[in-house]
């Protein structure tokens, strides 16, 4: 059987055309895979969950310390007993979620949305916390000692039995909003 010229012509262009899609198949292939895959990674020490979305999740008890979740969403999340001390959450969004007993020992939170967040016998010290907005969250009997709060929005957030920054003074049952 003899091959005509037309067919020839149509193999040679249908090759010219895969070379674009099999050079970028292998550029793609050899990215890492954290390049394009952080929002999937497990939880652990020192985790990049930048910009991510994980909303009404269950963290119950994860240790992520030093991580970084600037910019990510925790809404609804539940975070109980996490250790997340060091966790840079700029600007992260954690509202309505549960952090009961929580570790977030010089973590960065500043810009965080805090509303509505439960963070009730949570690890606060030397948090920073300034311009955090924390409306109607519940923070009783967490320890704020050395906490950086400039500009952080307090509007009718639970202060009850908590350890002001100073580290003495323990806020009043009522304390709404300011520490009495």
């Amino acid at each position: 059987m003899k091959t005509t010229d037309r067919t020839k012509t149509e193999t040679v262009r249908i090759g010219a055309n895969l070379w674009p899609q099999m050079l970028l198949f292998l550029l793609f292939s050899l990215l890492p895979a954290s390049a394009y895959a952080s929002c999937m990674d497990a939880p652990r020490p020192d985790v990049e969950w930048v910009r991510c979305l994980l909303n009404e999740r269950t963290f119950t008890g994860i240790s992520i310390p030093n991580a970084v979740v600037r910019d990510s969403s925790f809404n609804r999340a539940i975070l109980d007993n996490a250790d997340m001390e060091g966790v840079d959450a700029r600007r992260a969004k954690f509202v309505s979620a549960s952090m009961k007993g929580v570790i977030l020992r010089d973590a960065n939170l500043q810009y965080a949305d805090m509303t509505k967040v439960v963070l009730d016998n949570a690890d606060l010290t030397g948090a920073d916390m300034r311009s955090a907005r924390l409306f109607q969250a519940s923070l009783r009997s967490a320890n704020l000692t050395g906490a950086l709060l400039d500009n952080a929005d307090f509007y009718r957030t639970d202060l009850s039995g908590a350890t002001w920054v100073d580290g003495k003074t323990i806020c009043g049952e009522g304390s709404l909003g300011i520490c009495k």
